[in-house]
């Protein structure tokens, strides 16, 4: 995993310099990219980051308009307009909020969504077998039913803790999912709805006592503060179940499974490069990451041992990431 890492890296240095000396056969050169997040935190930088490397892989040395509306539906909205009233090539949304106020704003313009979670709720396609006028991308859905599956058997939980942002699509489709591998698994579930990531703390206070467990599905405002509630559940010594590695990586969450957010990013950038190239977003079907090598499993050791859990070995080989001693250890 190092030695491709690596390599990447050189690959992606070696096309940025040849594109910024003109030597690149087939750079374009002032492209302009509008890449705008809805808020800023682990997973969105690194979907962000990705996007920009697969253009300049794919031959291109664009100039890129990097916005972040701060989890903010007014200037994510304004963020459209000025995308709109630059003219940019293509404009990327991340995360849910983001790509509908690019959608709704810029009918003329190539949009890309990535890391929204059901864009036919959000109503930016209605089918997920091809884009819809200038409109597709690609979705952060995770098996949340199996990860609740998983987190019953390695924690033993009898209720489960959720919380949830309630003016966000893609989180109101998560807590469906939740609901289902609950009555699934036979968990009884407790919500708790929050409207900014200023109110996480408090939510997580008032779940963590009514609860054996929480689960953590790619919410947005949760993650852009995920320190404030690890903060209250490893004070009660109960385990966290993240669906997002990424924000994981820092350590507090028992267990952390979904897919790698700068190889979505990566794929998102592709899309970018195929409209670029002359694809009709209306024609690209939406893209899921459903290759093993395009997710992670990270087990933290300290998390268990603080919460007196023990993971079972079948787990433990799997796992691409271990947490441990206050490090995170690369397993393969």
């Amino acid at each position: 995993m190092k030695k491709v890492c690596m390599a990447l890296a050189c690959a992606l240095g070696l096309l940025a310099c040849s594109n910024r000396d003109g030597g690149q056969q087939g750079a374009v050169e002032d492209i302009n990219i509008g890449i705008a997040k809805y808020l800023q935190h682990e997973a969105l930088d690194a979907c962000e980051n990705g996007i920009q490397d697969a253009l300049i892989l794919r031959g291109y040395n664009p100039i890129f308009d990097l916005q972040n509306a701060n989890g903010d539906p007014n200037t994510a909205a304004q963020i459209a307009n000025k995308f709109k009233s630059d003219r940019v090539r293509v404009a990327v949304g991340i995360a849910t909020p983001m790509a509908e106020a690019l959608a709704n704003a810029m009918t003329d313009t190539p949009v890309i969504f990535s890391a929204v979670t059901d864009p036919v709720t959000a109503r930016l396609v209605t089918s997920l077998d091809r884009g819809e006028g200038n409109v597709t991308g690609l979705s952060d859905a995770i098996p949340t039913v199996d990860h609740i599956g998983m987190f019953q058997k390695i924690a033993g939980i009898k209720t489960l803790g959720y919380i949830y942002t309630s003016s966000e699509d893609n989180s109101l489709s998560a807590l469906t999912l939740v609901e289902e591998g609950c009555k699934k698994y036979g968990i009884t579930l407790v919500t708790q709805a929050i409207t900014g990531s200023a109110e996480l703390q408090a939510a997580a206070q008032a779940v963590v006592n009514r609860v054996e467990g929480i689960y953590l599905t790619t919410d947005n405002t949760v993650f852009s503060a995920l320190p404030a509630l690890i903060q209250v559940f490893q004070r009660a010594k109960k385990p966290i179940f993240s669906g997002d590695v990424t924000g994981a990586m820092n350590g507090g969450c028992l267990i952390a499974s979904g897919f790698n957010y700068y190889k979505a990013g990566l794929a998102t950038g592709n899309i970018v490069a195929d409209v670029l190239e002359g694809k009709n977003p209306a024609d690209i079907p939406v893209k899921f990451l459903t290759d093993p090598s395009e997710s992670d499993l990270l087990f933290d050791l300290d998390a268990a041992a603080n919460c007196g859990i023990t993971i079972p070995e079948e787990y433990l080989s799997q796992a691409n990431y271990i947490f441990q001693e206050g490090a995170l250890i690369q397993m393969q």
